[in-house]
């Protein structure tokens, strides 16, 4: 098992990782953040991210989907932004990625961040 800080340091060691955090969604605010920097404001992306989660939740209500979301990938022109849901945290906590295109291998990431949820005790 492992706690915040070193599931959000595993997070960071996934190749081309710029910066992780993990979010509590119903409060929009983040539990850890790692990485990030003057291009990437982590409680800003925290915050925002919160709203992408709550609109799939809503989403996925509104459709009568009973079903559970795994992880949300936003895909950018230099960057992936991984919202991975964890299954084990009554459904309110996200760990949060930010990989740099060019460094990184999308199915492995996604991997990593499986294998890091299934460890992570909040």
């Amino acid at each position: 098992m492992m706690n915040i800080e070193t599931a959000l340091k595993e997070t960071m060691a996934i190749d081309g990782a710029v910066g992780a955090a993990l979010v509590d969604y119903e409060s929009g605010m983040s539990l850890g953040t790692i990485g990030g920097g003057r291009d990437l404001d982590l409680e800003v992306a925290a915050a925002g991210n919160t709203e992408v989660v709550r609109a799939k939740v809503r989403t996925m209500a509104a459709l009568n989907i009973n079903d559970s979301v795994e992880d949300i990938l936003i895909t950018l022109a230099r960057q992936y932004h991984i919202i991975r849901l964890l299954s084990d945290s009554a459904g309110h906590t996200f760990l949060y990625l930010v990989l740099d295109r060019d460094r990184s291998n999308l199915a492995l990431a996604r991997h990593h961040l499986r294998r890091i949820e299934s460890a992570l005790t909040i």
